[in-house]
């Protein structure tokens, strides 16, 4: 398996897009779950299916892409749009969190940054967790691991290492629509429907200082490579951390209706969190009536 991975990663970019569109779809007709789940949640976002249709094959283009970005030694094109906030962030002395939801390319926001930033303010720290198949953890250990990006674990020690790399002044990368474990969140609204959604990114902000930069990957079509867009985020972080979560995750929401045609609209964002880490004091219950 590794070595078709590595196979794959050798076919020319536009190549993999056509075969990623492919299976986007074939994923979307063969199963009923993934279409339900795809259609509802672009409908709670206001979405028709006729609007996000393309967003079908875009899954199957981050699948696709993927040995490509893991693999080869430099990340494709891409060109960074934005770039004066971080450059202005830096010149305040402050560490940096790039935020990006499950859009476009979303493996090679990281690269990108890391490629243009690293050599002057150090790598960009992100959690890792390794894959349970034994060839796949291995690729992914290379890839997690480029010139520039430092994976640490999804543990407290991780957790430990990203706060050190902030107050350093270096940056760190996270996706706050992603479930976090039982006890590491709180559930907050994400397009109008309660969501269990990481305290993580607001906590590292509220001890460190960090500048927080919003990052959207998006895919050119053709394979013609990627831009990436920066900005700030629009208001200085609340100082509660519910109130900081609910403001992350609306701009997440926004970030996402710049190129919904992109999302991962099957991403199982209002599942229950997964018990296999220890809870935490102060997180919340699930609210009543919950689906």
């Amino acid at each position: 398996m590794s070595s078709l991975f590595r196979l794959v990663s050798a076919l020319p970019l536009w190549l993999l897009h056509v075969i990623g569109a492919a299976l986007g779809w074939v994923a979307f007709c063969a199963s009923p779950t993934y279409r339900r789940r795809f259609i509802d949640n672009a409908a709670r976002a206001g979405y028709a299916l006729r609007d996000v249709r393309a967003a079908i094959a875009h899954a199957g283009r981050m699948v696709a892409e993927a040995p490509r970005l893991w693999l080869w030694p430099e990340p494709p094109a891409c060109e960074i749009r934005g770039a004066e906030c971080v450059q202005r962030a830096w010149g305040q002395g402050l560490g940096i969190v790039f935020l990006t939801p499950h859009i476009g390319c979303f493996e090679l926001s990281v690269q990108a940054a890391a490629r243009r930033w690293s050599p002057e303010h150090g790598p960009i720290t992100i959690l890792y967790r390794p894959a349970r198949q034994r060839w796949l953890a291995e690729v992914m250990q290379t890839a997690r691991n480029r010139p520039g990006i430092q994976a640490v674990p999804t543990t407290l020690q991780g957790v430990r290492q990203m706060i050190k790399a902030l107050r350093r002044g270096e940056a760190v990368g996270l996706l706050p629509d992603q479930v976090p474990p039982q006890g590491l969140g709180v559930w907050s609204p994400f397009f109008g429907r309660p969501a269990y959604t990481m305290t993580l990114a607001a906590r590292l902000v509220q001890q460190t200082g960090a500048a927080v930069i919003l990052a959207r990957c998006e895919r050119l079509p053709r394979g013609r490579g990627y831009v990436l867009h920066l900005e700030d985020l629009p208001q200085p972080l609340a100082p509660t951390l519910d109130a900081a979560v609910l403001q992350l995750n609306q701009a997440m929401e926004y970030l996402i209706r710049q190129s919904p045609d992109q999302y991962l609209w099957g991403y199982a964002r209002y599942k229950q969190p997964r018990a296999e880490m220890h809870t935490s004091a102060g997180a919340d219950a699930p609210p009543e009536g919950r689906a």
